[in-house]
């Protein structure tokens, strides 16, 4: 076995790997360069985090730059382990994170307490609030060794200030697109989200990471598009019968 598989990457592009995580089914990302690298989410607290920059090290040596996908804990809590490194995030995904974050960190240790995860909500609980420091207000393009990352807010859906990030033929999503539950829905914007996968359809030409579950593809996307249009429209008119079928009405119920 490869170093790279014993530490749980799978690579799904030259020099690029996903490392997906029991907790949260929670994806991370790795882009490989020539004298650098480059991490897609750093996980739920400090210690995840370390532990992620330990796994990046069996990789690669070279030192790090840190994409957030968005504000939520269990994408950007374990900023502080890659630090003094630059953390890029959209505009809102900085702004959210310096709002929102002790608030976040709150309700979740209060869940993972009433869970009986006395441990984890210890962890949670000291988990530094480190946003990003340079931010994307559209596109903005990183030299990563010689290899072109781009990052691109293509609208609103998960949250506000949702980035995905392409190299090559890979694109993270993030949580705009989710595989094996539900898109989560807390502070999202689901009449706005149907567009901005239309974007996201249009970035895809490979292996789509999602947030949460396992990689899909394009057509993935499209179909989860057209889902989400189908509960956009039924929130627009909930008096008019769904226009999807049973399997799509039962996540539509699950959402809301």
């Amino acid at each position: 076995m490869s170093a790279c598989a014993a530490s749980g990457w799978l690579e799904v592009g030259d020099r690029v790997f996903v490392r997906r995580h029991v907790g949260l089914d929670l994806n991370c990302g790795l882009v490989v360069g020539d004298g650098r690298c480059l991490v897609v989410d750093t996980r739920s607290h400090l210690g995840e985090g370390q532990a992620l920059a330990e796994a990046v090290r069996t990789v690669t040596p070279h030192p790090w730059t840190v994409v957030n996908t968005h504000a939520h804990f269990d994408h950007c809590f374990g900023n502080a382990a890659f630090r003094p490194a630059e953390v890029w995030g959209s505009r809102r995904c900085a702004a959210d994170l310096a709002a929102t974050g002790d608030r976040q960190r709150a309700l979740v240790v209060a869940g993972l307490r009433a869970a009986g995860d006395l441990a984890q909500a210890d962890l949670v609980a000291v988990a530094p609030i480190d946003p990003p420091d340079s931010v994307v207000d559209d596109v903005t393009v990183l030299d990563v060794g010689g290899r072109t990352v781009t990052l691109t807010l293509p609208g609103r859906g998960h949250t506000d200030g949702d980035l995905v990030v392409a190299v090559d033929d890979v694109l993270f999503a993030g949580d705009l697109v989710e595989e094996g539950a539900p898109p989560a829905m807390e502070d999202a914007f689901p009449l706005e989200w149907p567009a901005t996968l239309t974007t996201v359809h249009a970035l895809a030409r490979g292996p789509v990471v999602p947030g949460h579950g396992a990689v899909v593809d394009r057509a993935f996307v499209r179909a989860q598009r057209d889902e989400l249009a189908a509960l956009a429209r039924w929130l627009a008119d909930p008096t008019a019968p769904p226009a999807f079928d049973e399997p799509t009405r039962r996540t539509a119920r699950s959402r809301l």
